[in-house]
């Protein structure tokens, strides 16, 4: 009997599954004890890059907790793709579905800043906008449409995602204070950064990369947050280099 790729692959991830009928070695030998083998490394090399993938929610969760919900995680999800880099983008909404850590509401949102960091990582080179190219008048300043970094993420949270991520990457960090904070992840040099938005930059962020003016994104931004500061958002941005390409508004 010969075991097709599918049967192979299909009782890779389960340890409770019964080895394929039929596999044998090169010799013509049963294989069982090396399938499985070969599988138990397969679930230990996918739940490793799930704890290199997400060091905040491992850290959150302790060595213990994260390793058995990765196997859980492993089993349910198996890659595919041959990149590593794209594996656990599930995670967070799997997380999410787990009744028993409901009273960490955070810790999707944890799961989501380590995956924009990595997207972020992996994200295409761009050109950063030169501040000089601001300095132009007013009213057509408003009609400029400036385009977000290919590895600028925003993520906007209801939990304390900064301060989270801070008090558990940095010595010495404050503990995380009880408001709901917006998170923008660049890379202004070779490795991506959270940073602390403020507020109303994340939906200023947000129209802009919907294609919307510099003038209609900050309306936009107003409507979602009424002490939205241009200015300090135009600075964050400016100063993490979150933005790249500059274009006018056609109708100017």
């Amino acid at each position: 009997m010969t075991v097709t790729e599918a049967q192979f692959r299909e009782a890779l991830l389960d340890p409770d599954a019964p080895v394929p009928a039929g596999l044998v070695s090169a010799t013509g030998a049963p294989a069982g004890a090396r399938y499985s083998v070969y599988r138990n490394n397969v679930t230990v090399s996918l739940c490793q890059a799930l704890a290199t993938a997400f060091p905040l929610v491992a850290k959150l969760l302790g060595p213990e907790n994260f390793a058995g919900l990765s196997k859980l995680y492993v089993r349910q999800h198996p890659p595919t793709s041959q990149l590593m880099m794209f594996y656990g983008t599930e995670f967070p909404e799997f997380l999410g579905g787990i009744a028993s850590l409901a009273h960490l509401g955070y810790l999707p949102d944890c799961a989501r800043l380590d995956l924009a960091l990595r997207q972020s990582y992996h994200a295409a080179d761009g050109v950063a906008l030169d501040p000089a190219e601001l300095q132009m008048d007013p009213a057509l300043l408003a009609g400029l449409r400036l385009a977000p970094a290919p590895a600028t993420r925003v993520l906007r949270s209801s939990w304390p995602l900064f301060d989270l991520w801070r008090y558990n990457t940095e010595a010495g960090a404050p503990k995380p204070r009880a408001v709901a904070q917006d998170v923008l992840i660049t890379r202004p040099e070779f490795d991506p950064v959270p940073v602390l938005l403020p507020a109303g930059a994340a939906a200023w962020l947000d129209a802009l990369a919907r294609g919307m003016t510099l003038g209609e994104a900050n309306d936009a931004a107003l409507r979602d947050t009424a002490d939205f500061d241009l200015s300090a958002a135009l600075s964050t941005a400016l100063q993490t280099k979150s933005l790249s390409t500059l274009k006018k508004d056609k109708t100017l």
